[in-house]
């Protein structure tokens, strides 16, 4: 059963001491993750804030996805962002109340920095501090809350949100040792996405942010999507639609920069190497003409992680012109990056 939740809150609750200790105590089981994750208010809900702002509605409109890893660098993210003139940003990755990102709503911050608004939705409690680097950088410190999502931005209003489970969860939970062997990174929750109706002067569209599991394979990413395609055309039926974000399309072969000439061979035929694109195709969706073939993993400062890099973020579009696709390097103004994912970005003609 896909679960689908679309209660919203103006602000999300964190979860008690006693449900982060019953979780780091409890057996590693399904079952055991099952029965403390519905007792987190936080993982059912979505917290939904109405941009400040009147804005008109616009026939073309600027969208960026991005993995904002952790958004720690709020003031460098929304310098990046801003000067962009995006009208929607689909973001993964984002914390509310985490040691290694300052305890801060990070989503919250970057809205009011660029006057849009958002809505968020849960991806995982973290129940500790993160990755092994995250966690031998912040050692002694505590989480305020724990929660990692997803959000979208918008400088228009949204409306008919869904928060779209992709698998049953626990699979972080159970697994306590990673899937690249690096530590424990216990977690409540699993994949999703979430997803929106917006009104344009051309009628309304769908925006969707999405991020799929990173542990897994081809065939894993093909079933997540099939997934996510079953419950949105559930909500919103055929509406015009962009879905975009961290598809982790590792299959796909490693973009040499200096032969660009390359990537069109495999970019021309995705099918071959990722079935989502194939599960996309055939529910209608396009993806050529939103994006380009460049690399979107991006070497972070401390030397993680390595190349080879491929593209692992898209864009697909449905009922919706999309032009001028164009990948955007997630650096500061020093050169430095403050994600390990770039940006991408699509304009998109509703009508």
């Amino acid at each position: 059963m896909i679960e689908i939740f679309s209660s919203t809150t103006a602000a999300l609750p964190a979860p008690g001491h006693a449900e982060i200790t019953a979780a780091l105590t409890a057996e590693p089981t399904q079952a055991e993750h099952d029965r403390i994750a519905r007792g987190v208010t936080a993982l059912t809900a979505i917290e939904y804030r109405p941009p400040e702002t009147f804005a008109a509605p616009r026939r073309t409109l600027r969208l960026a996805a991005w993995n904002a890893e952790r958004l720690k660098y709020g003031a460098a993210s929304a310098a990046l962002l801003a000067p962009l003139d995006l009208d929607i940003i689909l973001l993964s990755e984002t914390d509310i109340g985490m040691a290694r990102s300052g305890n801060r709503h990070t989503t919250a911050d970057l809205a009011a920095a660029l006057d849009l608004g958002y809505a968020y939705g849960v991806e995982f409690v973290e129940l500790g501090l993160g990755d092994v680097r995250e966690r031998e950088w912040h050692k002694g410190q505590r989480n305020h809350a724990g929660l990692h999502g997803n959000a979208i931005l918008s400088r228009l209003p949204l409306h008919e949100l869904a928060l779209i489970r992709l698998d049953s969860g626990g699979r972080w939970f159970k697994d306590q040792i990673n899937g690249k062997g690096t530590g424990v990174q216990r977690r409540l929750g699993g994949r999703m996405a979430l997803a929106g109706r917006i009104a344009t002067d051309a009628g309304d569209c769908v925006v969707v942010s999405l991020h799929l599991e990173s542990e897994s394979d081809a065939n894993g990413r093909a079933q997540q999507m099939t997934r996510l395609l079953h419950a949105i055309n559930g909500c919103y039926g055929n509406a015009p639609m962009v879905i975009g974000g961290d598809c982790n399309t590792a299959a796909f072969p490693a973009v040499d920069p200096e032969r660009p000439a390359d990537a069109k061979l495999w970019f021309e035929r995705c099918e071959a190497y990722e079935p989502l694109f194939g599960v996309m195709r055939d529910a209608g969706f396009a993806w050529q003409a939103a994006n380009d073939p460049a690399a979107t993993q991006r070497m972070r400062p401390d030397g993680s992680p390595l190349p080879p890099f491929r593209r692992i973020d898209w864009l697909f579009t449905r009922g919706i012109a999309p032009s001028a696709p164009r990948t955007v390097a997630a650096v500061d103004e020093q050169g430095a990056a403050i994600s390990d994912h770039d940006a991408i970005v699509v304009d998109l003609t509703i009508g």
